[in-house]
């Protein structure tokens, strides 16, 4: 992950961010980059690890956005927030919100029945913005 994976992936998200930026299409662009790595903060033998990727984990830019913060705290070992934890449809709401969608919008469902955009009281996460 170190040597090979974070290397490519920071060359191939930086390069695309740079090239919107000199194309001028950074400020009408959402970049969100989103993964659910799965794992544990340990690794098999039972070690506690911070992998390089837990870093890398969910990413926002867009200019509405305030770039580079960090928002909550998470326990010793990376396992469990305990501080501001956040749902992933309040992720979602976020890009939404950042898209400039009207969170109370209603989508045409099944059997014509309307289907929420988001979930009732779904909020997008502020300090973002």
């Amino acid at each position: 992950m170190k040597e090979i994976v974070a290397p490519m992936y920071d060359q191939g998200y930086s390069a695309l961010l740079e090239d919107l930026f000199q194309r001028g299409l950074l400020d009408n662009t959402l970049v969100a980059n989103l993964a659910e790595f799965g794992r544990t903060p340990k690794n098999q033998s039972g070690r506690r690890t911070r992998p390089l990727a837990a870093m890398l984990d969910h990413l926002l830019r867009r200019r509405r956005c305030q770039g580079r913060q960090s928002r909550g705290k998470s326990d010793e070992i990376g396992a469990y927030p305990v501080e501001r934890p956040v749902k992933p449809a309040e992720g979602g709401a976020t890009i939404y919100h950042s898209l400039g969608l009207n969170l109370e919008t209603h989508l045409p469902g099944p059997q014509s029945r309307p289907f929420p955009l988001v979930d009732y009281g779904t909020q997008p996460i502020r300090e973002l913005f």
